[in-house]
């Protein structure tokens, strides 16, 4: 194939990659390949005889609409159609076989209109243009064809258009499934979206609206195929967001479009001003996005809520304990001595907390600057550091308003609930993307670990049981080289992993963000080639994940793990005369989730127990539980659930092949009474072989388990 005339991909520093045509024949054993860029530079290029640069695809094929088309698909070929196909032909949308491959424009399309929907219902997914409309409509027609329920994963970078895409397909469904009755159940589906991207997103470095927050949405139909209802569940809110943004990015969008509302006559009493007044909302240096108008969005988020049945009442106790916590970010702390801290009985911003969420004043006071530990014989009040108080006011933050992002996630659940019964559903993950930053922390860290779980969703499903398959039925094939990224997954999750070490660090009474971090270096340098030491930091670590290297900083690491919350501050909170904050504390509050208790989880490394109530589950633990809990979700529609107990062709060629070597005239007779179902690669089959009953006229005793 290296002949004169052929092209060649070769890497460039500039363009990644570059075509280059081959000017003279390439022999066995050549060093070199003689070829002339399309600038007509000519060069001699180095090249390994077992890893020769790969073939360029015949220009008739550059722009295809479908990757599995091209005759070399490698990572130059793809970006190469992507480029021609976006650049050139304005189309975002690209198929690589099942799978949509979207390129975020950053610019609103006149695609997604409703003649565009009704122009796609119907269509079989080759018909058209590929299209995310497309995708929908397949997942629709599946559950309707086969009865059998279906998921749609969004996945990818930050900024790369997730949330959008998903608000998409739900669109799609509410169109071509609209009910027939007045209860709009599909417009409230849809409410729910704004009211979840207002308290979940952010303006991040990469994108103006952020998910900082996964979402698996289950949106369920009757047997008509009507849309009746849907149920959320969301994993692993970035709670550190509530107290800290990096430069040039903005805390919730909720908590600016309160204070753009701060002067409308209902918002007077919480005492609000601008955002840039409040430390938890002006830290990243800038307030505002440009085309965004905060204040016309809140009215946008007013009305959702309403439209979900949300009354005034309920609205404005959720905007009372937004407040609270802006005002508690403004409580100042001051340090008395090196020991101890206080906070002056005057604090006008610690008075209104106390006044929004009816709290008394003098003991919040006292248990934001000490602390009680409780050993065998004696409890002992210990004063607080300055750094030791405001941490704690933090943490104190960060858990209200994680509470109050799960009670609102449960109230829509609960107007989304229906009563008639479930026949099918489409399920919808739109879970964080890859993110790498100048900085990196315990956050990225979590966000990337999902999505190594999700890419091994990826590997399983596309690559490896396809090729497992073809291998067990002899059909040539020739292997693609895939990443495989379970390495990197165990080094976080298996027994002695870095969550497993970290969890034990933060069981220790003096354990630190260095001792943790030297274990790992103890462990995993020269041991485990996915762990890399930085030559010139001891405060990081680098982990080689499926997507890119990533330098994460140790500080913080044990802290936002802990997730500590001191246990006196708490007992205030849960005597609130305020009710909706007295019930976020209470030892056991009332879940109304459809998902409490359905799904049993099964994790890699056993979790650790904590030994008391005063030590509670790790954030690190709880990740890995989500986590297990999206991909046990998605293995339960997908062809990978149970994929080795079906009955496979391979086990029908097996006794084809046993018969034929019988002496006796084989004679197989079917019998429609002991009929039983063998399906092919990636269609699902209610029988395991457990299951199935072979009758004794078949003659077949003299088989065992194949």
């Amino acid at each position: 194939c290296y002949w004169e005339y052929n092209r060649v991909w070769i890497p460039d520093n500039e363009e990644v990659w570059q075509s280059a045509e081959i000017t003279k024949n390439y022999k066995a054993g050549d060093r070199f390949l003689q070829v002339q860029l399309e600038d007509g530079t000519e060069i001699n290029y180095p090249v390994d005889p077992a890893a020769l640069p790969p073939l360029r695809n015949p220009d008739i094929l550059v722009g295809e609409n479908d990757l599995t088309a091209l005759s070399y698909l490698h990572e130059p070929a793809v970006l190469h159609n992507l480029k021609v196909r976006f650049v050139e032909s304005k189309l975002i949308y690209t198929y690589s076989g099942i799978i949509l491959v979207a390129i975020n424009p950053y610019k609103q399309l006149p695609i997604y209109g409703d003649a565009i929907i009704h122009a796609y219902s119907g269509q079989n997914m080759g018909d058209m243009d590929p299209h995310i409309f497309a995708v929908a409509e397949e997942a629709y027609k599946q559950m309707a064809r086969n009865n059998k329920n279906q998921s749609i994963i969004v996945s990818g970078e930050s900024g790369a258009g997730k949330t959008v895409s998903a608000r998409y397909t739900m669109r799609y469904f509410a169109t071509v499934s609209k009910s027939t009755s007045n209860a709009h159940v599909e417009d409230k589906v849809l409410a729910s979206n704004p009211i979840t991207e207002a308290v979940g997103n952010a303006k991040t470095t990469r994108n103006d609206n952020s998910s900082r927050f996964g979402k698996y949405t289950e949106i369920s139909f009757d047997q008509s195929y009507r849309i009746i209802g849907a149920n959320m569940r969301t994993y692993l809110l970035e709670k550190s967001r509530v107290v800290f943004q990096s430069e040039n990015e903005r805390n919730y969008h909720i908590f600016y479009q309160l204070c753009a509302s701060a002067m409308q006559p209902e918002f007077q009493h919480l005492k609000l001003g601008s955002a840039e007044e409040f430390n938890y909302t002006r830290m990243g240096g800038n307030t505002v996005i440009e085309g965004v108008d905060d204040r016309a969005n809140m009215v946008e988020t007013q009305k959702t809520f309403a439209l979900l049945g949300l009354k005034e009442d309920f609205q404005m106790d959720i905007f009372k304990t937004l407040a609270a916590i802006l005002h508690l970010g403004n409580v100042e702390i001051t340090a008395v001595g090196d020991e101890r801290s206080s906070i002056s009985p005057e604090d006008s911003h610690l008075n209104i907390f106390c006044e929004l969420l009816d709290l008394n004043f003098d003991k919040i006071t006292q248990w934001l600057c000490h602390r009680k530990i409780i050993t065998t014989s004696e409890t002992v009040i210990k004063p607080m550091t300055k750094a030791q108080a405001v941490n704690a006011r933090d943490a104190l933050a960060k858990k209200i308003y994680s509470h109050l992002f799960d009670f609102i996630v449960e109230r829509i659940n609960q107007a989304l609930q229906f009563t008639g019964k479930q026949h099918t559903f489409i399920g919808v993950l739109d879970i964080y993307g890859f993110e790498t930053f100048d900085v990196n922390s315990f956050e990225q860290f979590c966000i990337n670990y999902a999505n190594e779980k999700l890419q091994l969703q990826f590997n399983l499903h596309v690559f490896k049981l396809e090729q497992e398959e073809y291998m067990k039925e002899d059909i040539p094939w020739t292997l693609i080289d895939f990443y495989d990224n379970q390495p990197v997954i165990d080094l976080i999750e298996a027994k002695m992993g870095i969550l497993e070490l970290l969890d034990e660090e933060c069981l220790l009474p003096h354990g630190t963000d260095e001792n943790w971090l030297q274990k790992l270096y103890n462990n995993f340098v020269n041991k485990n080639a996915l762990f890399e030491k930085p030559r010139m930091s001891n405060t990081s670590f680098i982990i080689q994940h499926f997507a890119d290297k990533v330098e994460y900083k140790c500080e913080g690491f044990l802290e936002k793990n802990r997730d500590t919350v001191y246990e006196v501050l708490m007992e205030i909170l849960k005597e609130s005369k305020f009710r909706l904050c007295a019930n976020f504390f209470q030892d056991n509050p009332v879940s109304i989730s459809p998902f409490s208790s359905t799904i049993n989880i099964k994790s890699a490394r056993p979790v650790l127990k904590p030994p008391n109530k005063q030590l509670r589950m790790t954030v690190g633990s709880k990740v890995l539980g989500k986590h297990t809990q999206i991909v046990k979700i998605l293995n339960s529609y997908t062809p990978i659930d149970d994929f080795e107990k079906r009955v496979a062709p391979s086990f029908v060629r097996k006794v084809q092949a046993m018969l034929n070597n019988r002496e006796d005239v084989p004679q197989l007779m079917l019998d429609t009474k002991y009929l039983f179902q063998v399906t092919f690669p990636f269609t699902p089959s209610p029988h395991a072989l457990e299951m199935i009953q072979v009758p004794s006229s078949f003659k077949l005793g003299f088989l065992t388990r194949v």
